[in-house]
């Protein structure tokens, strides 16, 4: 289980407020790291910094809008500052709180999930680029989603930038192997969060939306936390570009 262990480990988790982000944050701290956990507002993360503080790591606060350059910039910055180093990258924020047919689609819209799903993790990558690089090791995890690796009908923008994350993710695999930096990338299937609640606490809509997902269930967020950790760690040690996905078996599924 040593490979597994964090200790002296730091973190930088964007999306950290809730959800997926909220669960890989925690589950980091319990495997020995320090978290910088960072959303829009402060007060959203102070659920997760007790999670932190709870395992006994340390928590650090960072309110920033990950799809504005120079918020992440200063983010960046800050979670160095606090911490002395980041080892790991965590790039979760995102999501899309709209479907529609592309024929109805907004262009707005398009450029909105696109700067959410895709450039905010640029912009980190970027921000952090000189420190890992440096520092010669890191491990940088981008939440894609099976809606890059798929068909995303009524999601296209969303499913988009989920395969430009993925594209991203491979890129810079390659880049950056040989300077000791890990990237790899994690793709949930159906998750049970607050931002699609109506939607999976729906009586039909919910079992129908996960009914070609052969474990015939909804995933929990808990359960992307100890991938997270794994492709954090040294029991990934020789894993890069890689893109994991856990999704019950949904695209394997005939």
């Amino acid at each position: 289980m040593s490979l597994f262990d964090l200790t002296g480990k730091t973190a930088f988790v964007t999306g950290a407020s809730r959800g997926i982000g909220r669960a890989m944050a925690a589950a980091l701290a319990d495997a020995g790291a320090d978290v910088a956990v960072v959303a829009r507002t402060a007060a959203g993360l102070a659920d997760v910094a007790d999670d932190v503080t709870a395992a006994g790591r340390r928590a650090v606060v960072i309110p920033a809008d990950v799809t504005d350059e120079a918020s992440v910039t200063a983010a960046v910055g800050a979670a160095i500052d606090e911490l002395g180093h980041v080892d790991i990258v965590i790039n979760n924020a995102g999501g899309s709180n709209f479907m529609v047919g592309f024929r109805d689609l907004r262009i707005s819209g398009w450029e909105k999930l696109i700067r959410l799903n895709l450039t905010s993790a640029v912009y980190v990558c970027h921000a952090f680029a000189d420190h890992l690089l440096g520092r010669g090791s890191g491990s940088v995890i981008n939440v894609a989603s099976v809606a890059g690796v798929a068909s995303a009908p009524l999601l296209t923008p969303y499913g988009a930038a989920k395969a430009g994350l993925i594209s991203l993710t491979k890129s810079l695999a390659v880049e950056w192997a040989g300077s000791g930096v890990r990237v790899n990338a994690l793709c949930p299937g159906w998750t049970a969060t607050e931002l699609n609640r109506n939607l999976w606490e729906d009586p039909q809509a919910g079992p129908a939306t996960v009914a070609t997902v052969p474990m015939r269930r909804w995933a929990r967020a808990e359960e992307m936390a100890g991938p997270a950790v794994f492709l954090a760690s040294d029991a990934a040690s020789y894993l890069t570009g890689q893109t994991i996905v856990v999704d019950g078996g949904q695209t394997v599924s005939p």
